[in-house]
């Protein structure tokens, strides 16, 4: 008896399942690592004269005519590139947990899985000046590169003289370009669209610093070989994210409501408020509940704060903050860690002395996971049961 054919999973499958279902957060993996060429990005975050219905799209979209925007004469063809490199696509978690875990996580993990949980910060005076919450990324990412673990970094920018607020995508190959992306934006850049310049200019070992949804990337390409990049991504930063908004909430809320306009900004911060710092010197809180209106369509149902699939995953929240909440999840992760405390290159305190802090990850990590929709594969949204009262 002859068997039946194995369902060739392409953009598609990706397209209906993914890219239109709500649950494409715009990472761009898929359009990395097309071997074709025919994916491209929209990046248009605010609302624009000439395509006012696709405000924050961030989505990947097919270039090619002939067979429609929702298939792919490549993928016909046998090519299954995209779907490998989406981790959103059907099994994505558990594929992944078990990857580089060796099992999936607990229910009460909603966290996902870790080794150590610690208080961390940049030594260096200036890396800690011009970092957020310590500057604890810029600080692995000058140490890794000083130490041979990567030739270069997929950060973000602002675009133009940074007056824009608008985060865009690039490399850092020095520590003057590390130290030129410190600090946080909370409009969306998928870093994984620097990954061709990095190429391009010879880097071969590289960091990628993304959010959650991003940092998912690099492992479920390995674990599904979903083609070359797999191999470049060596060390994998995650950022905690609830969520992104879209480049409009500048005008649309800052500058209308509150006349802060976007070119006086000098710093933004999430810390149960926004908090502006304003060029000359004033300083601004938004409640955040004023801000949701503008959440990126890409996040409303994504179910992972905590960035459970990098090998390091660091946050600004709790009670101090000059120190960033450090989830160490892999053996590179504590490798890199437990160096940089033994040469002084960081400061560590056990994550107990926060308990506020610890308390804020899972919450919000368990918040997220209730966005995860029912239709699509349990996972990611299993949570622990109920204790009886």
């Amino acid at each position: 008896m002859v068997g039946m054919p194995r369902e060739v999973l392409q953009w598609k499958h990706l397209y209906s399942e993914v890219v239109t279902s709500g649950l494409c957060t715009g990472c761009a993996g898929c359009v990395v690592a097309c071997p074709h060429d025919v994916l491209g990005y929209n990046d248009d975050g605010g609302p624009g004269p000439e395509r006012p219905s696709e405000r924050g799209s961030y989505k990947p979209f097919h270039l090619e005519e002939e067979l429609g925007p929702d298939n792919c004469t490549h993928g016909e063809k046998g090519c299954t590139s995209c779907t490998r490199a989406c981790p959103r696509f059907r099994g994505w978690e558990t594929e992944i947990d078990t990857h580089l875990f060796g099992r999936t996580r607990l229910p009460e993990e909603v966290d996902g899985i870790s080794k150590d949980i610690i208080l961390a910060r940049a030594a260096d005076p200036k890396v800690h000046e011009l970092g957020q919450d310590g500057g604890l990324v810029s600080a692995i990412l000058i140490w890794a590169l000083e130490h041979g673990y990567i030739d270069a970094a997929l950060v973000s920018y602002l675009e133009g003289d940074g007056t824009s607020w608008k985060a865009i995508p690039g490399v850092a190959r020095n520590r003057e370009e590390i130290l030129a992306a410190a600090g946080s934006r909370y409009t969306y850049s998928a870093n994984t669209m620097a990954y061709a310049e990095a190429v391009e200019g010879g880097a071969e070992k590289l960091a990628l610093v993304g959010m959650s949804c991003q940092s998912s990337v690099p492992p479920v390409m390995t674990v599904r070989k979903a083609g070359k990049p797999a191999r470049r991504f060596v060390l994998n930063i995650g950022l905690l994210c609830s969520k992104t908004f879209d480049d409009a909430i500048f005008e649309e809320l800052f500058e209308a409501k509150y006349g802060l306009h976007k070119q006086d900004m000098v710093k933004m911060n999430i810390k149960g408020v926004f908090q502006i710092w304003m060029r000359n010197g004033d300083y601004h809180e938004v409640p955040l509940k004023e801000c949701h209106a503008w959440t990126r369509e890409g996040c409303k149902l994504c179910p992972d704060f905590a960035a459970e699939h990098a090998d390091i995953s660091t946050g600004g929240i709790g009670a101090f903050n000059d120190w960033t909440l450090t989830l160490i999840r892999t053996d590179l992760g504590r490798e890199i860690m437990v160096k940089m405390l033994q040469d002084g290159t960081i400061e560590g305190r056990p994550g107990d002395d926060d308990p506020g802090a610890i308390a804020l990850l899972r919450k919000l990590s368990a918040r997220s996971r209730k966005r995860w929709p029912e239709t699509a594969v349990p996972a990611p949204g299993l949570m622990p049961a109920p204790v009886a009262k």
